[in-house]
């Protein structure tokens, strides 16, 4: 079996490691030997691992995806522009695909698996959602016939290693960015992951699966981690909970991914909840179903070797398939509808900068009054140069109040400073 391996970073060298130290292990389980027969890279000149033979390599993936002889293209180019040409060039050339491409799938998956079925042809993607975390495989084929529910978990290990450090080392957040760039878990520029893009994307690909239907990116509401401070930990502590940044989709209705709720969110966890023990860059993902209740997917979500292990399965997947004449199932079928923010409920809690003066209290009530949002309690943890931090937990409430109250608390000329607001998990 050839393959083409389309850009050769982190990823792509572990692959060519693990295909080199496993071959006679997969020639055994396949029949055949697994062989990469071209490597297509941007940079010919760069200095790469020694197990890469440079004879293979090429600066153009479309001589890789024209080779006659070449069955099946690994894609780990990552968001380039032309990630999704070089996919459907290969599918329309009649080859298989695998791809880590979460950006691309995120927003083209649906057309990607239709193109794929009509050349009766594979795309595989488990490397795209939890790194070496065996989640993509069981949504597809496991839990095919189960009725799921809800999908929550933890997805992007940047995010979750930063907050980690927060809340361990009780630190700030630049200084616990910072960490996690030294160690190499955030990139140079980490804006999707801070912001909740990547988590965005992620979450958009487990709710097609899931639910089978049409999502993409653009259809995920998302808030990022940027602006939490350690007093947010202070608080979440003392009434038992941690921070998580949360990757959440999920069904209303009687039908089955009928109406769909998909969002990214900083959220109080429990302490005694498991999602509030994965720690560093592991990533945990919570799949309720109606017949098997909850089940928990953890692993390292991010690396070399754990994400090429991941491409090394679809690989001998798709091989198989190709041997057998047969094909993945395609899944998503007809466009999704969302529920609005008027029909998600939650707890949150509210913190916010005042001025220390007397009525401050019953001009921010009489605001939570008129969105008819009814406060559990409220805690003040600081008091500095005339300035009070408050904080407060409601009872259940509808995030559009949620939204509508907060803008107008920000236009209060007692109100200093409007911090993160959080969702309690449940």
């Amino acid at each position: 079996m050839r393959i083409g391996l389309i850009g050769c970073g982190t990823v792509g060298s572990s692959l060519v490691s693990l295909l080199r130290d496993e071959g006679d292990l997969l020639a055994d389980r396949l029949g055949e030997q697994i062989e990469i027969a071209r490597i297509a890279v941007r940079d010919l000149e760069r200095e790469r691992d020694a197990v890469i033979d440079r004879a293979l390599l090429t600066a153009s993936w479309q001589e890789v995806v024209s080779d006659p002889e070449i069955e099946m293209i690994v894609e780990l180019m990552g968001d380039v522009p032309d990630a999704l040409e070089t996919i459907q060039s290969a599918l329309a050339a009649g080859k298989s695909v695998v791809s880590a491409n979460k950006a691309v799938l995120s927003r083209h998956l649906a057309e990607l698996e239709e193109q794929a079925r009509l050349v009766e042809r594979d795309i595989f993607f488990e490397a795209a959602v939890a790194g070496g975390v065996p989640l993509i495989r069981a949504l597809r084929i496991s839990l095919f016939g189960e009725r799921l529910s809800r999908i929550v978990g933890i997805v992007n290990g940047t995010t979750n290693f930063v907050l980690t450090r927060m809340q361990e080392d009780g630190v700030e957040f630049e200084e616990a960015l910072s960490k996690a760039r030294e160690l190499g878990y955030a990139e140079a520029d980490p804006t999707s992951d801070l912001d909740g893009s990547d988590a965005a994307a992620k979450a958009a690909i487990m709710a097609s699966l899931a639910f089978g239907r049409k999502v993409t990116a653009a259809n995920v509401r998302r808030t990022g981690i940027e602006g939490i401070s350690a007093s947010d930990f202070l608080f979440a502590r003392r009434n038992g909970w941690t921070i998580k940044l949360l990757a959440v989709a999920e069904h209303y209705g009687t039908a089955a991914g009928s109406t769909l709720n998909v969002e990214v969110f900083p959220a109080l966890v429990p302490s005694s909840h498991p999602l509030a023990g994965v720690r560093d860059s592991f990533n945990a993902v919570f799949v309720e179903g109606n017949a098997v209740g909850e089940l928990m997917f953890f692993g390292p979500g991010a690396g070399g070797m754990p994400t090429a292990s991941a491409v090394l399965g679809d690989v001998i997947e798709a091989a198989h398939n190709l041997r057998t004449a047969t094909r993945a199932r395609v899944v998503i079928q007809e466009k999704a509808s969302f529920v609005p923010t008027e029909a998600i409920f939650a707890r949150f809690s509210i913190s916010m900068e005042v001025l220390d003066e007397p009525g401050v209290l019953a001009r921010v009530s009489e605001v939570f009054g008129s969105f008819e949002i009814s406060i559990a309690r409220m805690e003040q943890l600081e008091v500095e140069d005339g300035v009070a931090r408050l904080v407060f937990l409601t009872h259940q409430t509808a995030l559009h109040a949620i939204d509508r109250a907060s803008a107008e608390l920000e236009k209060l000329e007692v109100v200093v400073r409007l911090h993160r607001s959080f969702r309690v998990f449940a």
